[in-house]
This record gives structure tokens, sequence and C-alpha cells, in this order.
């Protein structure tokens, strides 16, 4: 091992653990390796930059905009609902019905563009089957992951490793309907699992009240305030019997701009004492009653906006796209924007303890919002939230809305014919939406999940320099020699199972798409150091970086139904790790089937 090669495996490490940490958000970390690799001299200008023009990231961002099109249409919801009311016999029936029509759509429409519609549909039709809404969140993630392995467009995954398995002029570029050849048999593995034995797996976790109707309220933080003539004055936690009667757990305890973080069970408490609790909102409103205390945030509620009739409560998530990401809600100016008030907030894994006005706001964080009814539109059409339980199976008949559905369905089948390449298909159907006024540019730069451009374009260059380095044929080198120790004619599986399971592992602590960029040139180099064609073992990087199930962190979808779902991080492992043992054995042997070693 040279210097170099040890310093960037040192620097791929790093990356991981920033990831993992999350110290920084994803694009930020991306930007950092950048930034080390250029310093230290592993990159020119134009290799340093060279991510921002690669095809595959321009292509993204198409495809984000062709997603927003479609998504502004409601074809897709529409679709869906008819179909499952045409299906409402049968439970059974109408969820099959329902995955396949949202892994079909994941196909040609971003994964976490489906889940966002998709959500509050599903949300919905837990109620209609009466059962917890935890039941079905995890599979409508999983379907989408397994849609998105279907086609070249399906996902970002597919287009960077083939746009660094392509650059080759000799090899031939994958194909946009080549992935269906095992994405088919996964997909349909997949959504078996998740009818028959997924339900088993997973809790019954989110319960809703009548109270909030249709929208799941799980362990929210939020404030509250200790009236003069409430039976909690002079009494403590423990003596009212707080967490017993309510199932509201005191975190914390203000006064006097104080705050009391031990003994809370014990802490005899005082008029204006501020309590930061956890709990549910139907328990939040039981104890305000009977202890005759006050919710709060940071701006207080007139009594002419609390008695108005057409306020409504609703759960948001929070989306990559918001700019109050990184941002509290004191200084994001939520209700000069939206008109709404924040009553609580919910992070999975995480018990918060500060003010609510406080909280430094992550991606997909759910907000428990009140407010006037009309404002709900307002909150969904910012791209800024996805508003749980709101399910809307009308289509939006603007002018030339139809343009977007042919212009998406011209766009993927002139690629499919290889009549011109995905990225100028996807270039001229934006441009004809831009020019028909289907959308407009603000739009347009909208749709686009910066975020994600930020961290393709910002590994690429790392890809780069794992070639230019010598670290892809050093651990290329590594890997071949371990696997020459096994029978020569089973060396080529063996091969392969340990580049999916090398990929598997990375992709549930990290991003796809950096997984997908180190593993891809590794898997290209260990090919054809021992001979073997590279495209059974590309295709095992693409689906094995796709098969996100066993973490909430490896997968956009899977963290979007963490909140919402009510999940913990068990439920994960539980329910994705026998899904992904099973995918990892069937891509040994049916991968070679499909393309020969």
């Amino acid at each position: 091992m040279t210097p170099d090669i040890a310093i960037i495996i040192g620097l791929i490490f790093l990356g991981f653990i920033l990831f993992v940490t999350e110290m920084f958000s994803i694009d930020v970390t991306a930007m950092v390796l950048l930034s080390i690799l250029f310093l230290f001299g592993y990159l020119t200008p134009e290799q340093a930059v060279s991510g921002f023009s690669n095809p595959a990231v321009i292509t993204i961002a198409f495809l984000f905009i062709l997603s927003h099109a479609l998504q502004k249409t409601g074809i897709l919801e529409y679709l869906v609902i008819r179909i499952n009311k045409i299906a409402d016999r049968s439970r059974l029936l109408g969820r099959a019905v329902y995955l396949l029509t949202i892994g079909l759509a994941s196909a040609v429409v971003n994964n976490t563009a489906i889940v966002a519609i998709f959500m509050p549909i599903t949300i919905r039709l837990a109620h209609q089957y009466k059962i917890s809404p935890s039941k079905m969140l995890i599979p409508l993630s999983y379907a989408a992951i397994l849609g998105g392995t279907l086609t070249l467009v399906g996902t970002s995954t597919n287009l960077l490793v083939n746009s660094i398995y392509s650059a080759d002029p000799i090899v031939e570029p994958l194909g946009m309907f080549e992935f269906a050849r095992y994405g088919a048999i996964l997909l349909a593995t997949g959504l078996v699992y998740i009818l028959f034995i997924a339900p088993r797996l997973l809790p019954s976790r989110t319960v809703t009240s009548s109270l909030t109707k249709s929208y799941h309220l799980g362990g929210y933080l939020t404030e509250m305030r200790i009236s003069e003539d409430s039976p909690l004055v002079g009494n403590t936690c423990l003596d009212r019997g707080i967490n017993k009667n309510y199932d509201v757990m005191v975190l914390d305890i203000l006064r006097d701009k104080k705050m009391i973080t031990t003994n809370i069970r014990q802490t005899v408490l005082a008029v204006d004492d501020v309590l930061f609790v956890r709990g549910t909102l139907d328990n939040f409103l039981r104890m305000k009653e009977v202890e005759n205390i006050t919710l709060l945030t940071d701006e207080k509620l007139t009594q002419h906006e609390l008695e108005q009739e057409d306020n409504v409560l609703l759960e948001c998530l929070l989306t990559d796209k918001s700019d109050m990401v990184g941002k509290s809600l004191m200084t994001a100016n939520f209700r000069q924007r939206y008109g709404a008030f924040i009553l609580a907030i919910r992070r999975e894994g995480t018990i918060l303890r500060k003010k609510i006005a406080h909280v430094i706001l992550n991606s997909y964080d759910t907000l428990l919002v009140y407010g006037p009814a009309g404002k709900v539109e307002e909150l969904s059409k910012s791209g800024d939230f996805i508003v749980l339980g709101k399910m809307d199976a009308e289509l939006r008949k603007q002018r030339f809305w139809w343009m977007s559905i042919v212009v998406v369905v011209c766009a993927v089948a002139l690629a499919a014919f290889g009549i011109i390449p995905i990225m100028e298909s996807a270039m001229m159907a934006v441009v004809i939406l831009l020019v028909l006024g289907v959308l407009t540019p603000q739009e347009s730069y909208q749709a686009i999940h910066w975020q994600v451009i930020v961290l393709i374009a910002a590994l690429i260059p790392l890809g780069i320099v794992i070639q230019s380095s010598g670290t892809a044929e050093w651990i290329g080198g590594s890997i071949s020699s371990a696997v020459r120790k096994a029978p020569l004619e089973w060396q080529a599986h063996v091969l392969l199972a340990l580049i999916y399971l090398i990929t598997i592992i990375l992709t549930e602590i990290s991003s796809n798409a950096a997984t997908a960029i180190i593993m891809t040139p590794i898997a290209l180099v260990v090919s054809q150091q021992m001979g073997f064609d590279p495209r059974p073992f590309i295709f095992g990087v693409t689906f094995a970086a796709s098969a996100s199930f066993i973490t909430p962190v490896g997968y956009q979808t899977n963290l979007m139904v963490y909140g919402p779902g009510g999940y913990k991080f068990s439920d994960y492992i539980r329910v994705g790790f026998p899904l992904a043992l099973i995918f990892w054995a069937m891509a040994i042997f049916i991968l070679p089937t499909i393309w020969p070693f």
C-alpha cells in the first residue's frame, strides 16, 4: 500500500464516519471530502468540478423536474385511489394492487416524490383497512425502492453506475429496461414478502384517535405553563400522577429562566413553571383540561385565533428541500410565512429537550401544525412540507396538464429505444413543459433536490481519485486474493457475493450514491483482474446499493416514513434484515444466469 492509497482509504473512512454521525448534512460532508482531495493535489480544478457537468447529475436534475410535473397533475394519486376502489372487496388484493402500482410508478418517477405523494394516501388506507399505519408505511418505502430497480431512470444509483461504467468507450452502456430483467424478479419477491411476512414482523405502534381523525400523532415534544389555579401548584408530578394518568413524560422544568433537569418527579411545582413534556396530542389536551395548564410555543395564539371555527390540526413532514432545515422556528418565521402555528415537534430516535422555538429543524421532522383550513393547501404547494392525512383524488386540470404525462412517456420511450440518450430526452421534455407554461422556471428550480445534486456531484471526483490513485486496483487485488482461495468453479460466485455484501453494508450506513461511486470502480477492476465479464458485478452493485432495508438512514424513503410510522431503529432491522438476506442469496445465483460471467 502506497501513502497515497492509505490517505484515500482513510478519507473514505472519514466520509463514512461523517455520514453515520451526521456531524454535517450529507451535501456538506461530500463538499468536505472534495475540498480535501483538491487541497492535497489529488484533483485538478477541472476534475474537481467535473461532477457538476456529469451527464448523470444533469439527468437526475431534469428527472426531479419531470417528477414534479407529474406530481402537479395528481395523476398518480388519482390512478392509485381509483384502482384501489376497484379492488377494495379484498384487503389483500387491494394492498397488492396498491403496492404494485407504487412500484411501477417508481420505475419512472423519483422514489422520494413517490413516497411524498403516497404517504398521506397510505395513512388513509390504513384507517380504511382498520390497521395501524406502521403496518403499511415501511412497505410503502420498500415498494418504492424495489420499483426504482426496474429502469435506468428509476433511481439516481442506476444513472451513476451507468455513467462510471460507460466512461469506457468500448463497453455497451446499460439499457433503459435492462434492469427490469432482474428488477422484476426482485419486485415480485419483495411484494410477496411485504404482503405475507412483513405484517407479522411490523409493530402496531401508531394508534390514531377520533380527536385527531386520520392524523397519526406520536411522541411529540411541547411546552406547558402552569397557571395560578392549576392543581399542580404546590404538588409534584408524582403527587398528581402525570405519567400514570396521562401517559405524558415531563423531561425538564423551566423556572425563572433556570432549567431543572434532575429529580423532576419530586420537584414541587410553582405558578409559571414551564414543563417540557413528551407525549401524544390527545394526552396533552386531557392534561390541559384536568390540570388547567396552557400549551405554549414562542408566539402565543390570540383568543380570536383559538376560537376560529375553520382552524384544523395537521401533521406535516418537513422535506429536505425546505429552507427551514437547519433553522429554528424562531429564525424561520414560520408563523409569518404560513399563517399557522406549530404546537409540537416530533423527531424519532431523539428526545428533544429545548424550547420548541429554539429546536434546530432537521429534514423529515414531524410538525404538529394548527391553523386555518385554507392554509393546508398552501403548506402542501410550498414544497417545504408533506401534509400527512391530506388526500386528493382529483385530477388537477390546468392548461396543458396532460402534456406532463405525454412528455414523460415520450422521454422514457425515446431513451429506451436508443433514439436519443436519456439526458437529451429529459432536457427536451423539461423545455417543452417550460415553453407551454405547464411549469414555471421558479417551480423547476424548486423541484430539484439540490442537496442530492451537490452530494452526487461532489462525490464523483472521489470515484476518479479512487481509480487514478490505484486505490481501486489495490482494494480489488485484496479482494481477488481472498476470492482465489475458493474452488475455481465457485470463484465468480464468491466474488459476486462479496461485492454485493460489501455494497449492502456500506449503503446501510451511508448514502447509496456514495456507495455506488466507491464500489463501481472497485467492481470493474477486480472483475477485470480475475478475467470475468464486469456486467454481472456492475448490476450487483446497482441492486445492492438500492437494497437498503435494514436501517432508516440508508435510503431517504426509509427516513421519510420513520416519524409518521412511529418506528424504532430496531423495526427496520427486524423486517429488513431477512429481506436483505433473501435478496443477497438470489443475486448470487440469479444474476449470473441473466448476465453470465
